[in-house]
């Protein structure tokens, strides 16, 4: 699997942000992928459940969710609802091979950062094979090397195929991703007593962020954040 974690020249990343053109999300003129008016929209505060992030009212820090059944992972960090219209832009990024999007997401994620304990490892979510030739890239990993020195590629493995979770009712997700990551077995000194950060691109049920938490906590880690570029927001009455 180490292809996904081939990495870019960095300096062609470093000219498109720095060239004029066209912003992503709203087509008006400015430098990069994403233009200033857009980034600022992007970081604007928002109240959320210190566990889980999906959002909650004012001064409250806890969802009902995470009241009644607490996930392994003990904060949770985002930059972005994934709603229109930054749903179809992470879309883009994901599926449709749109690299240079990769900074950006990266920054926005950072912002969302500033309050977050500091980690002795950033561990981006595993892609299968099969799954890696699909898209061609990690999306977790463009994101997670980004982040900071501590990213780590291959500590966190996916060793079980698995349908998509989107395919899937919500009941079922955490069935479907049970016992499909492991940590690299000559590796788990790496992860004993460590205080570790998973980084995906959206949250949703929480399902796979919940059994990659597990499998880490199992092996020995301290403590596990999960750092997510998007949050699905709850369904409408939820």
């Amino acid at each position: 699997m180490g292809g996904q974690y081939i990495e870019p020249v960095p300096t062609f990343a470093a000219l498109l942000d720095a060239l004029p053109g066209q912003c992503s999300l709203c087509r008006g003129w400015g430098r990069g992928a994403l233009c200033e008016a857009c980034r600022r929209g992007a970081s604007a505060p928002r109240s959320r459940c210190t566990r889980c992030a999906i959002a909650v009212p004012q001064g409250q820090p806890l969802c009902g969710a995470c009241l009644r059944e607490p996930p392994p992972f003990e904060r949770t960090f985002t930059a972005l609802d994934y709603a229109e219209p930054w749903s179809g832009l992470i879309r883009r990024f994901k599926f449709h091979g749109h690299s240079e999007l990769a900074g950006v997401f990266a920054g926005l994620l950072r912002e969302a950062l500033r309050e977050a304990s500091e980690v002795d490892l950033v561990l981006p979510a595993p892609l299968s094979d099969a799954r890696l030739r699909e898209r061609g890239f990690n999306q977790s990993w463009e994101l997670a090397r980004r982040l900071g020195p501590r990213a780590e590629a291959r500590l966190l493995l996916r060793v079980r195929d698995t349908p998509h979770q989107a395919e899937l009712p919500l009941e079922r997700r955490a069935a479907n991703v049970r016992g499909a990551f492991a940590v690299e077995p000559l590796r788990r000194h790496e992860v004993e007593g460590k205080r570790l950060a998973i980084v995906d691109d959206v949250l949703t049920s929480g399902a796979t962020a919940a059994e990659m938490a597990r499998t880490l906590l199992a092996a020995g880690a301290a403590g596990v954040q999960l750092w997510v570029l998007a949050r699905t927001p709850a369904p409408d009455g939820a």
